[in-house]
């Protein structure tokens, strides 16, 4: 496809100059006092006529690697399934010749039992769904019985840039040519660094499909992300608002060949308690650490000053949140620690993050909440009993009841920092 050379002017935004277009021909009628020359267009101009097309061959690029997914049955709304879940066809990108297909979680809500995959050239092929990223809201495919299919372009990370043009293409609505969106990255390192933001209009229409740069380079796979959500389908409910993110293929490569293996990727915990920062923030230091957690395992303690997570340097508090992130559960990650006038290496592999205890039940109206056990109810005087006299016994064949233990706080994880990572 011809490239273009992109400049950003004032609010207008886009201004294209294309290389191989011809200069006008000059013309052959003199110009006289009472007929001036037409002045020549502004760059601005230029580049507002100019941006559709390139934004046209942006999508065109990347056709041949687009595919249609259709699923068949699964669970309908109101049986677990968010009214968002995605109905009719939605999008999917080929990241192998051999037929391996990336594309999102949140087409597959209603857990579908078939999955049928439209390739550019018509062939219809049934899928299977290999393994997913439910940190990132990513799933891979499998196709069968087909080879040399065409594979995208992929942007360097370090080209990526603020302010950059970002195009998203995908399907939906039974649209059988693809749709296309046009914006900025507005922002890196979103959602604890595992998302690019954009204000490209992102919804079930394009999720899973690409994000792509002026010259039709993947930037990312458009999913639906919210700060600190849980929900499988947290981030669907900003569709078309200009907060859409995508997530960049080319730092995750032990992600999929996880996720080609089967697995499920869940998010990763490490088990501390952060204290507050100091002035200035250097590092993070460990207020407390969770019994039996990871890095109680590794020997962390309180006082240790985390200065860098593999190869990233933790600035403070809520940056490590945004470090840890990047990271799911079994993965071994090296931490150099400041422990007093030492710097220590450890290594550590994350877990789950553990389940929140059950609720304690409520009573029920009209029943009296019970009291302490040894202690009387409201209005009453303690019962006494005679000297020497024993508690009951539990009749035959049943355990004496248990002694009640105080019910635990529930385990907190590092102290959550999605301020870093609210969208602006």
């Amino acid at each position: 496809m011809l490239r273009y050379t992109i400049f950003v002017v004032g609010l207008l935004g886009a201004c294209i100059a294309n290389a191989d277009e011809p200069a006008p021909a000059a013309s052959s009628t003199p110009a006289t006092a009472s007929t001036e020359a037409a002045p020549a267009p502004s760059l601005i101009t230029r580049g507002v006529l100019l941006a559709p097309k390139a934004f046209r061959q942006v999508a065109a690029s990347i056709r041949p690697s687009l595919v249609m997914i259709e699923s068949f049955g699964g669970l309908n709304a109101g049986e677990g399934v968010s009214n968002l879940a995605a109905d009719g066809p939605t999008t999917g990108l080929i990241i192998s010749s051999d037929g391996y297909i990336i594309t999102s979680t949140f087409n597959f809500l209603r857990k579908p039992p078939i999955i049928t995959i439209t390739l550019a050239d018509g062939r219809r092929k049934v899928a299977t769904l290999l393994g997913r990223d439910e940190t990132r809201k990513l799933c891979l495919l499998k196709i069968n019985d087909v080879s040399d299919l065409p594979v995208p372009t992929f942007a360097p990370r370090e080209e990526v840039r603020v302010g950059q043009w970002a195009v998203a293409v995908g399907f939906g609505f039974g649209d059988k040519e693809p749709s296309l969106t046009a914006g900025i990255i507005s922002a890196e390192s979103r959602i604890s660094g595992r998302a690019l933001q954009t204000d490209a209009n992102l919804s079930p229409a394009n999720y899973g499909g690409p994000l792509l740069d002026i010259d039709g380079r993947l930037l990312g796979i458009c999913v639906p992300l919210a700060p600190g959500a849980k929900d499988v389908a947290a981030g669907a409910e900003w569709y078309d608002s200009g907060i859409g993110f995508a997530v960049p293929l080319g730092e995750i490569a032990p992600i999929i060949e996880a996720m080609k293996a089967g697995k499920t990727l869940v998010p990763g915990y490490l088990g501390i308690q952060p204290a507050p920062s100091g002035n200035p923030p250097s590092g993070a230091e460990v207020g407390s650490v969770k019994e039996k957690s990871p890095a109680e395992a590794a020997g962390l303690k309180a006082g240790d000053k985390l200065l860098k997570i593999g190869d990233i340097e933790v600035l403070d508090v809520a940056h490590l949140s945004t470090v840890v992130g990047r990271y799911v559960a079994g993965d071994k990650i090296t931490i150099l620690v400041r422990r007093g006038e030492q710097e220590l290496t450890i290594e550590a592999v994350l877990g789950e993050v553990p389940p929140p205890p059950p609720p304690m039940p409520m009573p029920q109206p009209g029943e009296a909440a019970k009291p302490a056990e040894g202690k009387p109810a409201e209005g009453k005087p303690a019962e006494e009993k005679p000297a020497g006299e024993k508690p009951a016994e539990a009749p035959a064949g049943e355990e004496a009841p248990a002694e009640k233990k105080p019910v635990e706080a529930p385990p907190t994880e590092e102290a959550p920092t999605e301020n870093s990572d609210s969208p602006k």
